[in-house]
């Protein structure tokens, strides 16, 4: 049993059972004993690997997009460059790379990191230190400017509560202990109005997901958005719609139970993005596959050019790279590309959907 674990046996025994979403916060984001506070979870010696740390040409062509999101909004100065869980800073240390010949937009951003892990921001401040990043708990603290932002496997970390339909009511899934380890057990049936819509697309036994969090954090971003002007690229695993038991926890590029080791794998839900586009009060786009997304933005092609030179073992990875990123069958349709967007439309690759009804 992990310190954490024991921690949350003597929680529960004391206070009653948790949601799943305090259970997830708690095993992310404990001061000492949460995952995030303790290790970086990065790469072959962590326990995942994200798409910049695959290949350069994830971060090069988000970073292209964004610059050309600024170049159609009148390339306003200054202009707040904002990633969301930067990890080791991959992702943005490409996307400037690949951006340092766009007139000036260097000169224009001001860079903002919203990292809650003292490791990664050890590591974000030694690859990111000459554009002298800010860095932030959470979003509240970013400045009031037009927003240029990236959220990469972000959301899919936010806590989810979940609920199984019985009838016309709902149970929710719970944390519990039963013989002296974590369980999980379902509550009471209850009503659940803001659950009534999801009746028309469930049946007696399916679970579903909700994420108070992402909500509220896609609606904070969607008033900067519409206020200040801007756009936001999310790419994340999930789907337009929530549905199904989706809670995983990864340890050491292997899955396990959520309950088997709290604070010491990581735990995440597909995203639910048709909530985030009705959450935010912007212009939004319809979530497209990773794959679709990126051979939009012109990724065979930076693959070609970039294959240039390569041979044996250094070209097979290169080749491998790109498929994983790309293939239908890996990263291309499981992973998610979407955009919240001022009036001058979402950066290249994405579609602007009907527009919403921005004074909500």
């Amino acid at each position: 049993m992990t310190p954490l674990a024991a921690r949350l046996v003597r929680q529960i025994a004391a206070t009653g059972p948790m949601t799943v979403a305090d259970y997830m916060t708690a095993c992310l984001l404990h001061p000492t004993l949460g995952y995030y506070a303790t290790r970086d979870p990065l790469g072959a010696e962590g326990d995942f690997i994200t798409a910049p740390e695959i290949s350069q040409m994830f971060g090069e062509l988000v970073g292209l997009a964004l610059a050309q999101a600024w170049i159609d909004r009148g390339a306003p100065a200054p202009v707040a460059l904002v990633e969301l869980g930067p990890g080791r800073g991959t992702l943005m240390a490409d996307a400037l790379r690949a951006t340092r010949g766009v007139p000036g937009f260097h000169g224009a951003v001001r860079l903002h990191l919203v990292e809650a892990s003292a490791p990664l921001r050890a590591e974000q401040a030694r690859r990111l230190g000459p554009f002298a990043p800010e860095w932030h708990a959470d979003i509240a603290t970013l400045p009031d400017l037009p927003l240029l932002l990236i959220a990469n496997e972000f959301f899919d970390a936010l806590p989810v509560r979940q609920f199984l339909r019985e009838g016309d009511g709902w149970r929710e899934r719970m944390v519990t202990v039963r013989e002296g380890a974590l369980t999980f057990a379902l509550g009471p049936a209850q009503p659940m109005p803001e659950l009534a819509a999801r009746r028309q697309d469930t049946r007696d036994g399916d679970m579903v997901e909700t994420s108070a969090p992402a909500a509220a954090l896609a609606a904070m971003l969607g008033a900067q958005i519409a206020r200040n002007g801007g756009a936001a690229l999310i790419v994340d695993y999930g789907s337009e719609g929530s549905r199904g038991d989706t809670l995983q926890a990864v340890r050491a590029h292997r899955k396990e139970g959520p309950l088997d080791t709290p604070g010491g794998a990581d735990l995440t839900a597909h995203v639910d993005f048709a909530a985030l586009a009705a959450a935010a009060p912007c212009h939004t786009t319809a979530a497209i596959p990773q794959g679709v997304w990126l051979e939009r933005l012109g990724i065979t092609r930076r693959a070609q050019v970039l294959a240039r030179g390569l041979t044996g073992a250094a070209l097979d990875d290169h080749i491998a790279a790109h498929r994983r990123l790309t293939h239908p069958q890996e990263m291309g349709n499981l992973f998610l590309a979407m955009a919240l967007s001022d009036d001058a439309g979402p950066p290249p690759g994405l579609t602007a959907a009907a527009a919403p009804e921005l004074a909500r």
